[in-house]
């Protein structure tokens, strides 16, 4: 087919844009012939090139002709309608000062096997569930796909739904899809915050395919696909109350998941080293500081288990202390700002329990400081 100059720009142009004898709507001609800098093409809305109503067939592959009311082209002429995407790059940024420990071998062993192995991951808030699976995925260069679960989570926002792209109602591939299709890793975050709606999963969640009946497409997962999911609670609820909004999920959906890992918070030795790594990380470096904050975080833990308290000192609160170290420069601001979240009692003991701990009244070498019973029953009275 002889084309002028012109008319060669555009589908050149177009062709860049959505891929050779790709079939493309109205509005995909327009922006093709802006971007070319051409008018707008006129002449490719003839007969010729119309694969069906508001749609037109670039030269240089197989028109797709009219539709007609049979199974198999309504099914050619939904494809059509779905959204490509236009994601890059999923591979996490690596954390600078990262403490690899707890089940950070173990589950990369998981993920290197490229194995579909579905893991459950279990532990209290701000304990370095997600970041370790997202350095992992960092470390070895491979791609993660995240989704923070909610109540509101359903099949729509996991597996995809219809979206409004440039004025036209198109199928948008969910997050679950986009993993499967790139063979990647699917992180259900904060997992247990969903509903039965979730068992739109089941499927996927034994390593088969899952039908996207809104366009009538069988989607495969690729090799090295799988799926980690993160809570609070094993899925059972949350029995003391602490993390409101947590559910209890249904049976075979939990069943699915191969395996368990309960992570605790690290012990004093590598809470020191991950403390230490922010401190690098924000240009903030005290040794002193770091091994009383660690110190600190230990007891109140201690003292929270032996249900003396009914807050606890989160790893990642550290790291705010740490960052808030480095903006102001003044340590007691610091710790003051970061436990300012907790009731005016507790805010109280706690920065007592510091300025012992600063003042070396409790030891900060070690257990002997834990065990010492002035540290628990101060804590305990301070709180009460």
């Amino acid at each position: 087919m002889y084309l002028s100059p012109r008319k060669k720009l555009f589908v050149d142009t177009a062709s860049e844009m959505f891929g050779i004898g790709s079939t493309i709507s109205k509005q995909n001609v327009r922006e093709a012939a802006e971007k070319a800098g051409v008018p707008f093409p006129t002449w490719f809305m003839k007969p010729e090139f119309k694969a069906h109503y508001g749609a037109y067939t670039l030269p240089g592959g197989t028109p797709v002709a009219p539709v007609a009311a049979t199974s198999t082209e309504s099914l050619n002429t939904t494809v059509n309608l779905v959204a490509s995407s236009e994601i890059e790059n999923l591979v996490p940024t690596k954390f600078e000062g990262f403490v690899e420990w707890g089940h950070f071998s173990t589950l990369t062993k998981i993920i290197k096997s490229g194995l579909f192995y579905p893991v459950f991951i279990t532990g209290l808030s701000g304990n370095g569930k997600t970041l370790m699976v997202e350095q992992i995925h960092a470390k070895f260069n491979k791609e993660l796909i995240r989704v923070n679960i909610t109540i509101e989570t359903d099949e729509d926002d996991l597996l995809g739904g219809f979206r409004l792209v440039n004025g036209e109602t198109k199928f948008m591939p969910g997050p679950v899809i986009e993993a499967m299709e790139r063979g990647c890793t699917l992180l259900l975050d904060e997992c247990d915050l969903g509903s039965n709606k979730l068992l739109c999963l089941q499927p996927v969640l034994e390593g088969k395919g899952v039908y996207l009946k809104k366009i009538n497409k069988w989607v495969t997962p690729k090799d090295g696909f799988n799926v980690i999911a993160t809570a609070n609670t094993k899925g059972k609820g949350s029995d003391d109350g602490r993390f409101i909004g947590t559910n209890i999920l249904n049976e075979a959906f939990l069943e699915r998941f191969a395996v368990t890992m309960e992570q605790p918070y690290a012990s004093a030795a590598v809470e020191k080293k991950i403390v230490l790594g922010s401190m690098k990380k924000y240009g903030a470096v005290d040794e002193e500081f770091a091994t009383n904050l660690v110190t600190w975080a230990e007891v109140i833990r201690k003292t929270f288990f032996d249900g003396g308290v009914d807050e606890v000192i989160s790893t990642r609160r550290l790291d705010h202390i740490v960052k808030a170290f480095a903006i102001f420069g003044d340590k007691m601001q610091s710790i003051e700002l970061c436990v300012a979240r907790f009731d005016e009692d507790t805010k109280a003991s706690f920065l007592d329990l510091y300025t012992k701990i600063d003042a070396g009244v409790i030891n900060s070498e070690g257990e002997e400081g834990f065990n010492n019973p002035m540290t628990s029953k101060d804590l305990e009275e301070n709180a009460f």
